[in-house]
């Protein structure tokens, strides 16, 4: 059993004990939270607040404890159902609603769930307000409204359409060309809200044929939900085998996208942003943002157009904040999200699909070709459980005076900069365990590099 506050919201698994997991009480005691906090931002109003889910099975449950919830603390609530979560973020912009829950645990297994917290401005909320809902939740001295001030359950339908078109009228995306490729495109959607969302997406976009797999929103994850290759098998022997032109995956809540290569080779998830970005930028110059642990081959093809790269901590919510800070043209994380703040500060894996599917239509180009035209680099991502008393800030402290002569960087875990590549060791917003992300030229650099810093953190007592 597990609970997680942080920054990427209020996550953990489902059953157990009140305080040590996700359960109906902490789901009550965080959604009053986050009531009071709403609030107090907009005294002397009723607040409205978007509510949307994935398809995990525990789903309807929180979904209904979060309304019953808002509605006790006089909030009126619009339940989406269904909705990715960049639809979800979207749509809290277009009914200038006072916030927004997002009920997901992304990429974790189907036994977790979260509540995402979304601001007014369709957001993730800052650590800092992150910070005071949960004291709220600790202080736990909430008071209720009465009965003729409870919050209005509305259900709306329609946003993901809404959502589509306003990807549909971006000037980079071109329907004519993706029209004209004939694509045929397997979709892994891990049975969840993708399976609903990206193939409306790729219709609408002019795609030929799609080869659905785990595309039924039942909740009932075919396998790891995380994107990455190793829990891919079953899509890259399904593209060459239906010739398809490319696959792709999403996870579960669609805001991270992975592609697989017309030979059932992976384009790879830090390249999804890489192949978006140069895209873009061949129409709109200026600069790029990607956090602490991506790779190297954003700056490289950011450069290549003229611009700047500049580097954040990892979260959605420090992404967002430095592409804002140096005016960036687009930006995201190495885990295939990908931002576009001409539609909205939030990674969007069915933007990303648009982007990609634009790119590849006009290069004329293979999926496996355009992956090889860029820079190469090769990442390795390792998770490191965390026992119990662990001093995660003293362990990183001996890992920074191990290296005290390569360049250090210290804003969010420790990121080692060597000449031949990069180590980035940081703790989990999300799951109890320490991330070891490294990259090398070639496989053998980037494993050699993560092997040598692991070593060292397990002597010093993880």
């Amino acid at each position: 059993m597990a609970l997680i506050t942080s920054i990427s919201g209020i996550r953990g698994t489902i059953g157990g004990k009140p305080g040590e997991a996700l359960t109906p009480s902490d789901i009550i005691r965080f959604s009053t939270a986050y009531a009071e906090f709403i609030r107090f931002r907009f005294p002397g109003m009723k607040p409205t607040v978007i509510v949307g889910r994935d398809a995990r099975i525990s789903g309807p449950m929180v979904e209904s404890l979060v309304a019953a919830t808002l509605s006790a603390c006089g909030i009126n609530i619009i339940l989406l159902g269904h909705a990715t979560t960049p639809t979800v973020e979207m749509a809290v912009l277009a009914e200038n609603t006072q916030g927004g829950i997002i009920i997901t645990a992304s990429h974790n297994p189907l036994q977790w769930n979260a509540l995402k917290l979304l601001g007014p401005d369709g957001e993730f909320l800052t650590a800092e307000e992150g910070e005071e809902i949960i004291r709220l939740a600790q202080k736990n001295e909430f008071s209720y409204a009465p009965v003729d001030q409870l919050g209005v359950i509305t259900r709306r339908e329609g946003y993901l359409e809404y959502h589509i078109q306003k990807i549909l009228e971006l000037p980079y995306v071109d329907t004519d060309a993706i029209r004209k490729a004939k694509f045929r495109i397997a979709v892994d959607a891990v049975n969840s809200v993708g399976g609903l969302a990206i193939p409306a997406l790729l219709k609408a976009l002019g795609v030929q044929e799609v080869v659905p797999l785990n595309c039924t929103p039942d909740g009932l994850f075919a396998h790891n939900p995380e994107p990455l290759p190793e829990h891919l098998t079953e899509i890259s022997v399904v593209v060459p085998r239906k010739k398809a032109h490319l696959g792709l995956v999403v996870d579960p809540d669609v805001d991270r996208l992975a592609i697989v290569c017309e030979d059932g080779s992976m384009f790879g998830e830090e390249y999804t942003l890489v192949a978006a970005a140069d895209y873009v930028l061949s129409f709109k110059k200026g600069n790029t943002v990607s956090n602490l642990s991506s790779s190297r081959a954003l700056r490289d093809i950011t450069e290549k157009h003229g611009g700047q790269h500049f580097a954040s901590a990892v979260g959605e919510v420090n992404v967002v904040a430095m592409m804002k800070k140096v005016n960036a043209v687009i930006g995201g994380e190495g885990n295939g999200g990908v931002i576009l703040p001409d539609l909205h500060y939030g990674r969007d894996a069915l933007v990303g699909t648009a982007l990609f599917l634009s790119h590849l239509a006009r290069s004329g180009k293979k999926a496996s070709e355009l992956r090889a035209s860029y820079p190469h680099y090769v990442m390795s991502k390792r998770k490191v459980e965390i026992s119990s008393g662990i001093n995660i800030d003293h362990l990183l402290m001996q890992l920074r005076d191990h290296f005290y002569d390569q360049k250090i960087n210290d804003t969010d875990g420790i990121r080692i900069d060597f000449p031949e590549g990069w180590v980035h060791v940081r703790k989990s917003n999300t799951e109890p365990i320490i991330r070891i992300y490294s990259e090398g030229k070639n496989q053998e650099e980037s494993e050699r590099l993560a092997a040598l810093v692991e070593r060292i953190l397990q002597s010093t007592g993880l």
